[in-house]
């Protein structure tokens, strides 16, 4: 009995910890009003292509995401190029971009707010209407690139929220 409590009282103290470490939204991110309906961990990589710009230099230009979606460890969809996240259930949405923020370091894609276009499927996605990218890690290329039409992908990780209007 006593481990219990002790048990329970650690458990809720870390609770609390967590709570207070939570660091709110940047604005251009935030989705007010709306409810989260799932919340997956991403693992994958962004992938560039070495294009000609308008000054006729190469570059490195991204191309699409490929990553899969993880709750508690397990697969539970998939995220590629649209943007598109595909639930294992069938469900699906598209969105566009609609606002954004700096990830953490220099290293890290942005943070972004995305606004569903389009779904399809019936699911735990369906009625989603923003995307949120958060606690991104990595995705970003560097380095220049030397002949047009090749591919490079950098690894990244983030949070997607899927959120629904209340």
């Amino acid at each position: 009995m006593v481990k219990h409590v002790a048990l329970s009282a650690l458990l809720l103290s870390g609770l609390v910890v967590s709570a207070k470490a939570q660091t709110p939204l940047p604005a251009a991110i935030a989705a007010p009003g709306e409810t989260v309906v799932l919340t997956a961990h991403a693992e994958g990589a962004q992938v560039y292509e070495c294009k000609a710009g308008t000054d006729g230099k190469l570059a490195w230009v991204f191309r699409e995401p490929i990553a899969t979606l993880l709750v508690d460890g397990k697969t539970v969809g998939r995220h590629y190029a649209g943007p598109t996240w595909e639930h294992v259930d069938g469900s699906a949405v598209i969105a566009k971009a609609a606002g954004n923020a700096p990830g953490a370091s220099a290293d890290d894609i942005a943070w972004l707010k995305l606004e569903v276009t389009s779904s399809r499927g019936s699911g735990v996605l369906t009625g989603v209407t923003t995307v949120q990218r958060i606690n991104t890690k990595g995705g970003k290329l560097a380095g220049a690139c030397d002949s047009a039409g090749t591919f490079k992908s950098a690894p990244y990780s983030a949070e997607y929220v899927f959120l629904r209007k209340a």
